[in-house]
């Protein structure tokens, strides 16, 4: 009796000792993987320049479902006109390129918690957003727009009625610029593009508000719909944004923007990614190059 009592115990040591030693290794493990994280990221939340070629990869925050911007193609790769840009600062700065899916409201988040290096999400300057992130010179012309059904065209806001909705996507300036100015409107909010557009066409609101160069390519590739309102509150721009701080990787991003310009770069991303949509017209009007903006 006492022998099967003492392998009894023996046996239920034997599996504590083993579990504790599983807890230890995934303890290790865990500390390994912090270690490591907080190796490739200094201590203010972001990898210097330095830091990323020495690690050989940059990480680039892009929209996987905002076509002609940011998408994943049929066969699985992302491409886009900010695609397109991001490309080229991984092959000049040598190193590799890993796309990170984002949306626009995780644009700031994914910046201050570093899981990204660079957001190149089409992210307009605000005087808000640059208290918390730093932008880069701009790359493109953007104004706010706002497309409707044809058998109800939207021209003025003064049409939307009290009972009406207007779609926006949370974390945009669209959103921003209707609840400051026009706090009247019934906003309905979605949190990825996708589910806005999905919840447009199955007849959602009276009207989408967005950036115009987003509501132009929607009205364009889908039948029935009109933008009646192309240009709506300021003009403003579309430009990289690193985290706060990040002056080596902010300096570089800038200086190459510079130098691109010598080749008509963002004129070539253009003709490349957004000439389909929105045909030779709107290119001068929309490209920004060398980070010089027209008066």
């Amino acid at each position: 009796m006492m022998n099967k009592v003492v392998k009894k115990l023996t046996a239920f040591g034997l599996v504590a000792v083993a579990a504790l030693g599983l807890m230890a290794c995934g303890s290790a493990n865990a500390a390994s993987g912090d270690s490591e994280s907080g190796s490739s990221a200094s201590n203010n939340g972001y990898r210097t320049l330095d830091e990323i070629k020495e690690d050989g990869t940059i990480n680039i925050g892009v929209f996987s479902d905002k076509a002609p911007f940011g998408y994943v193609d049929e066969n699985g790769e992302y491409t886009g006109y900010d695609v397109y840009f991001a490309n080229r600062l991984a092959e000049d700065l040598g190193v590799d390129v890993n796309f990170v899916s984002t949306e626009a409201a995780s644009r700031v988040e994914y910046l201050q918690t570093g899981k990204v290096d660079i957001i190149l999400a089409n992210f307009t300057v605000t005087d808000e957003r640059a208290e918390q992130v730093d932008f880069a010179l701009p790359y493109m012309n953007v104004a706010l727009g706002v497309v409707s059904h044809e058998d109800n065209v939207i021209t003025d806001l003064d049409q939307i009625g009290e009972d009406d909705q207007v779609i926006v996507i949370s974390g945009t300036t669209a959103e921003t610029y209707l609840t400051e100015n026009y706090p009247e409107i019934q906003l309905q909010k979605f949190d990825t593009y996708a589910a806005a557009k999905s919840a447009f066409e199955n007849g959602t609101g009276v009207a989408w508000a967005n950036d115009n160069t987003e509501v132009i390519a929607f009205a364009n590739e889908n039948e029935g719909y009109t933008v009646g309102i192309e240009s709506l509150g300021d003009t403003d721009t579309i430009a990289a944004a690193v985290t706060k701080g990040n002056d080596t990787l902010l300096q570089w991003i800038n200086e190459e923007i510079e130098s691109l310009a010598s080749e008509n770069f963002f004129h070539k991303d253009y003709e490349e990614t957004l000439l389909d949509t929105y045909g030779a017209d709107y290119e001068e009007t929309l490209v920004v190059e060398g980070g010089k903006v027209a008066e």
